[in-house]
């Protein structure tokens, strides 16, 4: 029998409560436990169904149903939470978020129509192991991940990442930059011969001189985990090079389905999580919050954002940043055209930033790098009126931008978007969550992960 706990609520009659409990029962499933979620309409003395019951104080808001179920599922070490409750006191949001609860704790989630089921995530790492995920596309995991490379090489020790992607390798791919950093003759054939060239595990490889693996991954389910994946075997060859710390990366809203000892998330600012995207934020030890300027966001969405993380989690460590173009190779003094993934509204802040700080006079920029024929489009007609294309190593970059570059003779220098805190300390808090992945992984060594 499956040994689980309900979450029950009075806007239904006890007697009806007890019945379904023997339904259960007859289901194969050992009620060991009860969550008392709220709502008191039908109710006319203490709430008694037969089984010990852990209570929500009144009123029954979010911190009182998740401190409920958080202490039901210590008490009663359940497999599943069987949700038999219903709006108003558990509506579909609510049901969310109480599901990511049980789930980030191991346990699954199930109504009368629906199955939530915790993603198995074996410890196979064999070093102590940072994920880096985020909470969609484009929220900047691979230069947050390739930051946190940097700040453990400059502390003495070597890293090695695993990116998995939508783009492949279709089998784990080594790249060895911490010996040699691709350059664009390098991704030119990669992509030449089929390959990716702009996939994260080069982009990191390039811009952090990191050894990097990459994998593949096809979906990614409500709790993050894949529908097919390549990243054990990445993991694996990451293995081999005996690293001193593993950075897994994320792709999209995919998490790596394999046991890190800590977790950064990567959050764009204005983007607050709701439903089961609140999963996300407690696997976090910290919380990078990224894009955190105007006009992307404004202080009101940085308010709410600060608000919803501290009424949903309470404490958690949250720094905000900003990205800023830092090309590879100088150049000052030369004019060039920029191409970037970037919305349009940040223009003028990556142009003076390029201008002021890098010294070079940009001719032009294009914001649709992820987008080839618009790219192209853009590309043609500032031909001639730039000596260098600067470029993020995303997207279109080598199949479309470094390639038209190279026909016309004109030099490619990659740009790494280098993070920037712009409240709270990112180093810092980076360097305290390496520290805790090393400490639990002493700790812990390679026992099995929930």
């Amino acid at each position: 029998m499956t040994r689980c706990i309900v979450l029950l609520d009075g806007e239904h009659y006890p007697p009806v409560l007890r019945a379904a409990l023997a339904r259960a029962h007859e289901h194969d499933y050992e009620v060991v436990g009860a969550v008392f979620a709220g709502g008191y309409e039908k109710l006319t003395g203490n709430f008694d169904v037969g089984i010990p019951v852990v209570s929500a104080e009144r009123p029954s808001g979010w911190h009182e149903q998740r401190g409920a179920l958080e202490l039901a599922i210590s008490r009663f070490t359940p497999d599943v939470v069987l949700d038999i409750s219903d709006a108003p006191v558990v509506d579909e949001q609510r049901r969310l978020q109480l599901a990511a609860v049980a789930v980030a704790r191991g346990v699954g989630y199930r109504g009368a129509d629906f199955l939530i089921e915790p993603p198995r995530r074996p410890r196979v790492v064999t070093a102590p192991s940072v994920a880096v995920i985020g909470s969609g596309k484009r929220v900047g995991k691979t230069a947050v991940g390739a930051h946190l490379a940097r700040l453990i090489i400059a502390d003495g020790l070597r890293p090695v990442v695993v990116a998995m992607g939508r783009g492949g390798p279709l089998q784990p791919q080594l790249v060895r930059g911490d010996e040699i950093r691709p350059d664009v003759r390098a991704l030119l054939e990669v992509s030449a011969l089929g390959g990716h060239a702009a996939s994260d595990f080069y982009e990191d490889a390039v811009m952090a001189g990191v050894a990097t693996v990459g994998a593949c991954r096809a979906g990614a389910g409500l709790a993050g985990a894949p529908y097919d994946d390549t990243v054990a075997a990445a993991v694996e060859v990451a293995n081999g090079l005996n690293p001193d710390v593993t950075i897994l990366e994320g792709s999209g809203t995919a998490i790596p389905p394999v046991a890190a000892d800590a977790t950064v998330l990567v959050l764009r600012a204005g983007d607050i999580p709701h439903g089961f995207g609140i999963y996300r934020v407690l696997l976090a030890d910290m919380v990078v919050v990224t894009m955190a300027e105007e006009p992307t966001a404004s202080p009101r969405d940085l308010s709410a954002l600060s608000s919803s993380l501290k009424t949903l989690v309470g404490d958690v460590v949250c720094v905000r940043t900003v990205f800023r173009p830092h090309p590879v190779e100088p150049v000052r003094g030369k004019t060039i055209f920029y191409a970037t993934t970037a919305p349009e509204t940040v223009s003028e802040k990556l142009i003076a930033h390029l201008e002021n700080i890098h010294g070079a006079r940009v001719a032009g920029i294009s914001h649709r790098l992820g987008d080839r024929s618009g790219l192209q489009l853009d590309l043609e007609k500032a031909t001639g009126s730039y000596e260098v294309l600067v470029t993020e190593l995303k997207a279109a970059a080598v199949d479309t931008a470094a390639r038209i570059a190279r026909e016309n003779g004109t030099p490619v220098v990659f740009a790494d978007n280098a993070l920037e805190a712009v409240d709270g300390d990112v180093d810092g808090a980076l360097a305290k969550a390496v520290r805790s992945a090393r400490e639990r992984y002493a700790q812990f060594g390679q026992k099995e992960s929930r």
